[in-house]
């Protein structure tokens, strides 16, 4: 399991390190260009003062005897030698050394084959004066005075690291009381975090948990309110299922017997409704599975749906006609756009009388796909069309068969929004009756096809 703690360590202590090895090669470079600066002007001194008059007089026999070394020559021992200007040396002050003679004034760096040197030669009329050190000297010295830096960088290393850990562990106990405070929560516990208090960048975090939370709350509230109300509405068909049973059971000739089994097969196709109508509420709720979206001609779905239920309008006296643009599409899934469009005009035919008109229309409302089911019924007053969306909720007008679940209008709302579609009750244009209407957005804006749905009821 990856930890942001170790990893957050591993990366500043690899900065930190890195950045301690950049910095002691940089006081390395800096120590060494100082001490060849330094190193260099005392070569510069020591061969000036050897090549004043009064260091060369004397007997000039002693001036042209090489001085011999009592003991091994020290690798940052300064070497001096004099010289002819014809190139004889005349005196060194290592004889074992192999110092190249260079007739040229100033700093110089020369090698005799196993040896690099840095040298100061100060030319004279009579004689050349060599001052000169083995240049490893100088890189010695500057490693050496570099290395003495080196355990306090570790030492700052080991208190930074320390420190940061921690800091870190400090800084992410927040999110560690947090993550026991969900932890500790049952199903049931679904308030929000406190996140008062809090650092400012884990309350996103706890933000969006609440949010969750919140969501999830809406969702088990309409889940049980669901089980309930279906649970109280499959009550009634199961007990008037079984009163006709018991007639039927009871009937005392053969005419009775018919008028029961008639009676017995309504209840049958009432209770077959409500469960498909709970069905297809429970795949438009929230949390339903993703479904496939496809561009469908929003005519052919309303064409496919009137000529489904021509025959129980003509059977209810009512005139279903419809009003299409075949050019006219969206963007989403046929079978729950089916269930839509099925319920608005089953929902039309119900509440208009004999001799009434349904309209089912199609085009486009504002450069908006639109769907349009009007009637010219009992309508629904004002007041009242928000509310008779909510699951098990029926007008106070009453239906022509008087049959419903109350649950038409709640799955007409649940698929419109899954569609990132807006439904909307209105008087129809004729000043009576009532129009149905749903927009969809435009085919090509959509980027998304189901949305998370908000509580509908």
């Amino acid at each position: 399991m990856r930890s942001i703690e170790r990893h957050l360590v591993a990366w500043v202590l690899g900065a930190s390190s890195l950045g301690a090895l950049l910095l002691g090669l940089v006081a390395y470079l800096v120590i060494l260009e100082d001490l060849n600066e330094a190193l260099d002007e005392n070569l510069k001194q020591v061969a000036i003062s050897m090549g004043r008059p009064a260091h060369s007089a004397g007997a000039p026999g002693a001036a042209t005897q090489p001085q011999l070394s009592g003991a091994d020559p020290s690798p940052a021992e300064i070497v001096t030698a004099r010289w002819t200007p014809a190139g004889q040396r005349t005196y060194a002050s290592d004889p074992s050394s192999s110092l190249p003679f260079v007739g040229q004034a100033g700093f110089s760096r020369v090698s005799d084959g196993k040896v690099d040197w840095d040298v100061y030669t100060l030319v004279g009329e009579a004689e050349i004066v060599q001052v000169a050190q083995r240049a490893a000297a100088q890189q010695e010295d500057a490693a050496e005075a570099a290395a003495k830096l080196f355990p306090p960088f570790v030492a700052l290393l080991a208190v930074v690291g320390g420190m940061l850990i921690y800091a870190l562990r400090r800084g992410l106990r927040p999110l560690d009381a947090a993550a026991s405070e969900v932890a500790a929560r049952s199903v049931a516990s679904l308030e929000p975090m406190d996140d008062h208090g809090m650092p400012r960048e884990i309350q996103p975090l706890v933000q969006a948990m609440n949010g969750l939370m919140q969501r999830l709350s809406v969702a088990f509230t309409n889940q049980q309110r669901f089980v309930a109300d279906a649970a109280h509405e499959l009550r009634s068909p199961v007990t008037a299922l079984r009163l006709q049973l018991q007639n039927l059971e009871s009937a005392p000739d053969e005419a009775a017997r018919q008028e029961a089994i008639g009676q017995l097969r309504e209840g049958i196709d009432r209770a077959q409704h409500l469960l498909e109508q709970l069905l297809n509420l429970s795949r438009a709720e929230p949390g339903a599975g993703p479904q496939a979206a496809e561009s469908i001609p929003l005519a052919e779905l309303a064409r496919l749906v009137v000529s489904k239920l021509c025959v129980k309008a003509d059977h209810r006296q009512i005139d279903l006609g419809a009003d299409l643009d075949d050019d006219v599409r969206v963007r989403g899934d046929r079978e729950q756009l089916v269930i839509l469009l099925n319920n608005l005009v089953e929902n039309a035919l119900r509440y208009t009388p004999p001799g009434g008109v349904v309209d089912v229309c199609v085009g486009l409302l504002e450069g908006r796909p639109a769907l349009r089911v009007t009637d010219n019924g009992p309508g629904v007053p004002e007041s009242e069309r928000d509310a008779v969306f909510d699951r098990f909720r029926r007008g106070e007008a009453a239906s022509s068969d008087g049959q419903g679940s109350g649950l038409g209008l709640a799955i007409v709302k649940a698929v419109a929004q899954r569609h990132g579609a807006t439904v909307t009750l209105l008087t129809a244009t004729a000043g009576t009756g009532l129009e149905a209407r749903v927009v969809f957005p435009p085919e090509a804006s959509r980027d998304v096809l189901f949305k998370p749905m908000q509580e509908f009821g």
